[in-house]
C-alpha cells in the first residue's frame, strides 16, 4: 500500500495510507493531509493514484514542491522519493520499509556564496565622470547659443522697410 511518511520539525515521523484516488495537501482544514506550517500553502499539492502509479501535482503554491531537491510541478512518484512541501518534508513510500527508514536531514539548497553581490546578469553601471566629454558638449552647447544669438541680433538689426 503506498504511503506518504512526514517528518515533524522535532523529528517524529506520521504514516499516511494513500487509500484514496485523490488525496490533498496543504493547510486548510479541508485537505486530506493537513500540514500545519507556515510555509505550506492551503491548498499545496494534489496526490493520485492511478493503480500501481502515484503521481504528485503542485497546486501553485506559494513555496512550492521538491521532489528529490528539485522543483516539480506534476511528476511520478517512485518509493523512496523524498518532498518536501514548503518546509515540510516527506518520504512516498510503498512498503513498511520505506517507513523504517529515518528521513535524511535537510540540507540548505540555495546558499549564498561569500561574495554575493547581485544576481543580474548585467554588470553594475557606474557612471564615471569623463571630463573630455563635459568640456566637448559644454563648448558645443556655447557656440550653438552664440551662433542663434548673433542670428537673433542680425533680425533685429535690419530695419523695416517702408
Amino acid at each position: 500500500m503506498p504511503k506518504l511518511i512526514i517528518r515533524s520539525d522535532s523529528g517524529e515521523q506520521t504514516s499516511h495510507d494513500l487509500v484514496d484516488e485523490t488525496v490533498t495537501i496543504g493547510r486548510s482544514p479541508e485537505n486530506s493531509i493537513r500540514l500545519e506550517d507556515v510555509s505550506v500553502s492551503g491548498r499545496h499539492a494534489e496526490l493520485m493514484l492511478a493503480g500501481e502509479i502515484c503521481y504528485l501535482k503542485d497546486l501553485n503554491s506559494t513555496n512550492g514542491t521538491l521532489v528529490n531537491g528539485a522543483p516539480v510541478t506534476s511528476v511520478q512518484l517512485r518509493a523512496g522519493d523524498r518532498i518536501r512541501f514548503g518546509k515540510v518534508e516527506a518520504r512516498y513510500g510503498r512498503d513498511v520499509a520505506a517507513a523504517a527508514q529515518p528521513l535524511p536531514r535537510a540540507v540548505e539548497l540555495c546558499a549564498k556564496p561569500a561574495d554575493f553581490a547581485n544576481a543580474s546578469p548585467f554588470r553594475n553601471r557606474k557612471k564615471e565622470k569623463d571630463s573630455t566629454r563635459t568640456t566637448i558638449l559644454a563648448s558645443v552647447a556655447v557656440a550653438v547659443l552664440a551662433f542663434l544669438g548673433s542670428v537673433i541680433a542680425i533680425f533685429l538689426m535690419r530695419a523695416p522697410m517702408l
